[in-house]
């Protein structure tokens, strides 16, 4: 089966009726998490963004915490699936502000992790990245937030 592209799916879907799409809307979602997650994202959780980035950060300082410190193994799988489960919120969000903010959080949730990062090059170059990423997404924001956010970048180094 060919899957087809974005504009054929935008033009197809045009010509379908609202309980179609309803319908597709629903299916999809019937289908995987990720389809349910940003389904539940679009409907809810994109109101109040304030609210939608508290909840992500409390999820994170709880998986945080339930990280299995015995060996840097095990620590670094934990920080990677924190780290995709951003990644994915961010996705969902689509929004520079909302980006920087759980980057820093997480980066600021790394750096105060024990035992120390530093003791671990692939988790040393993991937050690396993250910085790299934070400083890039606050070039994109607005100077009032650049400002603040880059206080907040000091602060974490």
């Amino acid at each position: 089966m060919k899957v087809a592209s974005i504009k054929e799916l935008k033009d197809e879907l045009k010509h379908r009726s609202k309980e179609e799409l309803l319908n597709y809307c629903l299916q999809l979602s019937k289908f995987k998490k990720e389809n349910k997650e940003l389904l539940t994202y679009i409907l809810f959780e994109s109101i109040d963004q304030e609210e939608f980035i508290a909840q992500i950060k409390k999820e994170v300082e709880n998986q945080f915490d339930l990280i299995n410190r015995k060996n840097f193994y095990l620590i670094k799988k934990s920080v990677r699936k924190i780290l995709k489960t951003i990644k994915k919120y961010i996705r969902y969000s689509k929004k520079k502000e909302t980006e920087v903010e759980l980057l820093l959080f997480f980066c600021a949730q790394l750096s105060d992790f024990s035992p120390s990062i530093k003791r671990n090059t692939t988790l040393l170059n993991l937050y690396n990245r993250q910085v790299v990423l934070v400083k890039k997404g606050i070039t994109m924001l607005h100077e009032d937030l650049q400002y603040d956010y880059e206080l907040e970048l000091e602060n974490l180094m």
